[in-house]
């Protein structure tokens, strides 16, 4: 492959490896006649397949070639591409209809005049800053004409896979490699609600492994079919792409679907069994329950702009004498024990060297800090720290804004199973830790208790993203629509809570408690309605761990 990573990103190619390019051809052509288009087609990996496909289907070569049609913006790509199909045998090329052009060009002509059966392909990963202008101009046209929002999060496989959709015929199917991030990311939200209404089935792929471990993306395979007899979604999960020639056998057998929920709700849901997403709607319903942010507030912790300069540890501290310029802070979850959080485990985290203390001088003019604080702020300033974007931004550069303390915390990022902790202290925390605010009438402690259960930690996988690392990540809007069976209680189960957490029991012993309580004493849950709860959690939480790079 002759493209550096770095020009790969920028063009958002990576070769799809050939299995994958058989599988998609294979489900998605289905007769000889099939009028076939692939929308960038790289260096014609799915070009020679189709043709394959095509004349295994009974076509003879000048139809097969005929049939296809490709576009394909990069110019060295394109001369790939019709190499590739040249060096076919017996293979003359005349009639194979490809194009040196963007595909969003190709869709606005080809909509008024041509519509195609099988729409396969790979397209790019390109990121929205990373559009030329001008197909990005055409690329939003097309999203916004289907009712979709783009914003600056929004990437050029979206518009394809759109673009795509609208292309087929009224029986099509479409296949294509699309990034996993369609399952779970806000800003895909309306795009999932699309592809509900717009395909009468949609199957989805997914793998164990990595199938472009380059870029640390993980994949997955769309098949969309435009109508059919059966209407549902079904995920597939595979531990490796030599399993598909397996799936497909069985996808030819008709794959039983899930009822799809016509919503802009993540899709990570689909890993699961009728019964439990039947559940998972049912408590979503549940008036007994009360979502976190009716409870409390989430915002972010702080964001120094460089945490080397303003999160410190005590050595730096007695250096330059910043005693009356630091407050405390927490900068890492493993610093964190129990779910409650002690002026004892500050202390702790103090002696043992960990950063705790936040730079945060008591006056902003530079000539009213004292000579070690103005010290301390002049050799920042030669290691160039005020130059950041969030320091240099800001004025004074060295002081921090929003360093309120929180009444808990709640993790960002989470490995096991989520977390809120009580805050006993004045400590603030750092970006990396969700900051709590109880409302008026919320007693802290109990909703600590009540946000460890299976049903909170089961929305927690629903409604937060993964990605490659195995890490689950909760945004401050996702964590205040968690489900809270919020009831209030002494304040000896928080302590025999914590006490658990701080000896690393198994996350188990807690759930076996806080379930009991919770979901079948006040919720009324049956035993069996509280088993899938845990599984639902269980299962989702080691399906991201275990896809650790």
């Amino acid at each position: 492959m002759s493209n550096t990573p770095t020009q790969q990103k920028l063009r958002g190619g990576y070769y799809t490896p050939a299995q994958i390019a058989d599988f998609l051809t294979s489900w998605a052509i289905q007769s000889k006649d099939n009028n076939v288009l692939e929308p960038s087609c790289g260096n014609g990996i799915f070009l020679e397949s189709a043709y394959l496909r095509l004349r295994d289907l009974g076509a003879y070569s000048k139809k097969a070639l005929s049939n296809i049609h490709a576009v394909e913006l990069d110019k060295g790509e394109y001369h790939k591409a019709k190499d590739r199909m040249k060096s076919l045998v017996n293979v003359d090329i005349e009639n194979l209809r490809i194009e040196n052009d963007d595909f969003f060009s190709f869709f606005q002509k080809s909509l008024r005049t041509e519509k195609f059966d099988s729409i396969i392909g790979n397209p790019p990963f390109i990121r929205y800053q990373h559009f030329d202008e001008e197909v990005r101009d055409r690329a939003l046209e097309i999203l916004d004409d289907a009712g979709l929002e783009a914003s600056k999060l929004t990437n050029i496989w979206m518009p394809f896979l759109v673009a795509s959709s609208l292309l087929l015929t009224k029986y099509g199917r479409l296949a294509m490699i699309i990034p996993a991030e369609l399952l779970q990311v806000k800003y895909a939200a309306k795009l999932r609600l699309f592809l509900s209404e717009f395909y009468s089935s949609i199957i989805i792929i997914t793998f164990k492994k990595l199938v472009f471990p380059d870029i640390q993306q993980e994949i997955l395979l769309f098949l969309g079919e435009k109508i059919n007899s059966t209407h549902g979604i079904n995920i597939i999960e595979l531990d490796n792409v030599s399993q598909l020639e397996r799936c497909l056998y069985q996808l030819d057998k008709r794959t039983e679907l899930k009822p799809i929920n016509h919503t802009t709700d993540k899709w990570i849901q689909y890993f699961l069994t009728n019964e439990e997403i039947l559940l998972i709607r049912k408590l979503r319903n549940d008036n007994k329950l009360i979502t976190f942010g009716n409870l409390a507030d989430v915002d972010v912790g702080v964001v120094t702009g460089r945490n080397e300069f303003f999160v410190i540890n005590e050595e730096i501290v007695e250096k330059y004498s910043l005693a009356s310029s630091v407050i405390p802070i927490v900068s890492r979850t493993a610093q964190i024990q129990g779910v409650v959080f002690k002026k004892a485990d500050w202390e702790r985290n103090r002696k043992e060297g960990h950063n705790c203390h936040l730079f945060y001088p008591s006056v902003k003019k530079f000539e009213s800090l004292s000579k070690n604080t103005q010290l301390y702020v002049k050799e920042g300033e030669q290691r160039e720290f005020h130059t950041g974007y969030k320091c240099r931004i800001r004025e004074p550069w060295y002081i921090v804004p929003t360093i309120w303390s929180p009444d808990a915390f709640l993790y960002r990022q989470i490995n096991g199973n989520p977390r809120l902790v009580l805050n006993e202290t004045d400590s603030t925390i750092t970006d990396t830790i969700h900051r709590v605010r109880f409302k008026d009438k919320t007693d802290g402690k109990s909703l600590v208790v009540c946000f460890q259960n299976s049903l909170t930690f089961a929305f927690a996988e629903i409604l937060g993203r993964s990605y490659g690392g195995g890490v689950l990540e909760l945004e401050p809007n996702e964590a205040e629509e968690l489900p809270i069976p919020y009831f209030e209680f002494d304040k000896g189960i928080l302590r025999k809570i914590d006490d658990l957490v701080r000896k690393k029991e198994p996350i188990e012993k807690v759930l076996n408690i806080t379930d009991k309580l919770l979901l079948k004493n006040r919720l009324n849950l049956s035993n069996e309605e509280i088993r899938m709860l845990r599984n639902i959690w269980k299962k989702l939480s080691l399906r991201r761990m275990n896809r650790k790079f």
